[in-house]
């Protein structure tokens, strides 16, 4: 699901904290400009956000999660899924910033099964901690079946909130290892999730798996944005093609393309981070979901 092979050549170039500093200080900076709310108050400001741990239950345990939602508004539903290394500030300050747009966003902790809350603080500490050993197992769980279980019990929580506008579709976006959890989300709850965005999501295309996300877009109700890193356009090119011929036969409106970036590029503690393509990127998303949702 994640590109194996690049953490292998991260860590074996000793990739060090320092070389994240200057982007941990850019995601600290993005955070002290949002005014959040964690607590009541007698007056809150337009344009606010509000922000809380939340747990829910699911058909395998109780799942653990990070919400973040307009202070003042009703907002669409997203269900956000992060990258290998999980919950962290890098992937709630990108939520934060999603919440100041106008939605309501929930990014789930996709091992809940094993443990609860954020494993490594950043990018670099998954790497020089062993993360991918430490996941291996836990990976191991999240299969199409799984993953669209989580994705209904997700649905069904954001539609209970006051803050989610329940007449507006859902949308779920996901980085490297959850971007086919995005496809599986979609396919689970196609009455509710009108939006999907991957972001290098790894293993989209597994041509002899009848679970490979390519192969359920008959399931899918939604539109897509598939945004593919250079470097793994560059190893399966063939990929881009099945994926868009699969979307064609099923017509499922997405758009697919190669962004200049390697794998990873759009999460800021990641070492292959590339602003101006994650600029690009995120403006892509913000216009799936202005016509999707």
């Amino acid at each position: 699901m994640c590109d194996e092979a690049k953490l292998a050549d991260w860590a074996k170039q000793a990739i060090s904290r320092r070389r994240f500093g200057a982007v941990a200080g850019g995601a600290a900076m993005l955070a002290a400009c949002n005014d959040v709310v964690r607590a009541p108050t007698a007056e809150v400001m337009e344009g606010a956000i509000a922000e809380s741990p939340v747990t829910f239950e699911t058909a395998d345990g109780t799942m653990d999660a990070f919400f973040v939602h307009p202070a003042t508004s009703q907002s669409p539903g997203v269900i956000f899924w992060p990258d290998i290394a999980s919950l962290r500030e890098a992937k709630r300050n990108m939520a934060r910033r999603l919440a100041k747009e106008g939605y309501a966003v929930l990014v789930l902790n996709p091992y809940y099964r094993d443990v609860s809350g954020e494993q490594f603080a950043d990018f670099a500490a998954f790497i020089d901690e062993g993360g991918f050993q430490k996941v291996r197992l836990w990976r191991e769980k999240l299969d199409a079946e799984a993953i669209g279980r989580d994705a209904s019990a997700a649905v069904n929580w954001l539609d209970e909130q006051p803050s989610v506008d329940t007449d507006k579709g859902i949308g779920t976006q996901g980085y490297c290892m959850g971007g086919p959890f995005t496809i599986w989300s979609a396919a689970a709850a196609p009455s509710r999730i009108k939006a999907a965005a991957s972001f290098h999501g790894g293993g989209l295309v597994r041509e002899d798996d009848p679970m490979s996300p390519h192969n359920m877009l008959d399931e899918v109700d939604a539109r897509l944005l598939i945004a593919i890193a250079e470097d793994d356009h560059a190893k399966d090119p063939s990929a881009k093609l099945l994926f868009a011929k699969a979307a064609g036969l099923a017509a499922v409106p997405a758009k697919i393309d190669v962004y200049e970036g390697d794998h990873g590029w759009t999460v800021p503690d990641s070492p292959a981070y590339a602003e101006p393509a994650a600029q690009r990127a995120y403006g892509d998303l913000l216009e799936l979901y202005r016509t999707a949702l």
